[in-house]
């Protein structure tokens, strides 16, 4: 019997989202699509919120995905990117579980690291490599799309792995994973 799922993979931002989406079928995958989400032109942070959560029920609605993979916020210095870049995957993660889809959280450099055998590869080694391994014509202008597209091969990738990072069924599974976070 040969088993099929669709996997959205999301590089969440509030400047460019980036996602892209494969079919697997059996043990291999498929390129759906991938692309990005603009956000530059609004300067209001709540409505870029508001479209990225859109953007992403659209995609779960169109597309059907079985399994959705997020990138993890890379911890940099600036508090104030860190918390807009946490609101970004926040609601992103919030679409996927308002539609009860399992979502799995991956660091930057294990996605890299799936994808090119190398943690610290530049985005233009991560694209590259996708092109070969998808067989795709082109590549976009900005890496925000192969990002997202990244993180759905990572997945892939990981697939029946004992530990392959953060996982949420559920607004329960998430509460119950991190008691800590909540606030009573």
């Amino acid at each position: 019997m040969i088993t099929e799922k669709i996997i959205l993979g999301i590089d969440p931002g509030t400047t460019i989202m980036g996602y892209g989406l494969i079919k697997v079928v059996g043990k291999e995958m498929q390129f759906l699509q991938l692309n990005e989400l603009q956000l530059k032109k609004y300067k209001d942070h709540y409505l870029k919120l508001k479209l990225i959560f859109e953007r992403t029920v659209e995609l779960i609605d169109t597309f059907k995905p079985d399994e959705i993979a997020i990138e993890a916020p890379f911890f940099g210095k600036n508090v104030q990117s860190m918390l807009k870049l946490g609101r970004a995957q926040g609601v992103a993660m919030a679409a996927g579980l308002s539609r009860q889809i399992p979502i799995t959280e991956y660091s930057p450099k294990k996605i890299k690291m799936a994808i090119t055998g190398n943690g610290n590869a530049s985005k233009e080694q991560v694209a590259k490599m996708l092109q070969n391994l998808l067989k795709l014509k082109e590549l976009p202008k900005n890496f925000d799309a192969t990002d997202g597209l990244a993180a759905a091969v990572c997945h892939f990738y990981n697939a029946g792995k004992i530990s392959i990072g953060k996982s949420y069924t559920g607004w329960t599974a998430f509460v119950k994973q991190n008691e800590g976070r909540v606030k009573k």
